[in-house]
């Protein structure tokens, strides 16, 4: 099964930015939506971000709308959630998972998804 790693995250200050990184190694990456989600201490974990496979369709969490972007590369088998304009409350643990089955649409069902990557931390200072 596919591998996922997360890395980027760290501390900024709000209205900092930080660019999170989602690598896979195998060979299916490229025909699988991706989501991302966080889950803050003492909360649930929650979507924030899909990708289609192929890259050109993405969709966001109203909480991050506008402030967050999404790529994905195919060539390099990595998926990138660019976060702008960052808030105290998006301080969480940030993972990337793929989607359960290949060429299908991203969804915000966690469950939908097979294989996660580890986590990264987030912490945004105010």
């Amino acid at each position: 099964q596919e591998q996922l790693v997360e890395s980027g995250g760290g501390l900024v200050q709000a209205g900092g930015s930080l660019r999170l990184s989602c690598a896979a190694s195998g060979d299916t990456f490229r025909l699988r939506a991706v989501g991302w989600f966080r889950q803050a201490p003492g909360k649930e974990r929650e979507y924030v971000a899909a990708i289609s496979y192929g890259g050109g369709r993405t969709d966001f969490a109203g909480s991050v709308e506008g402030r967050f972007a999404l790529s994905k590369d195919n060539a390099k088998n990595t998926v990138y959630l660019q976060m702008n304009d960052l808030k105290p409350e998006d301080t969480a643990t940030y993972y990337c998972a793929r989607r359960r089955g290949i060429m299908l649409s991203p969804t915000n069902q966690s469950g939908d998804y097979d294989s996660w990557g580890q986590g990264t931390q987030v912490t945004v200072s105010s």
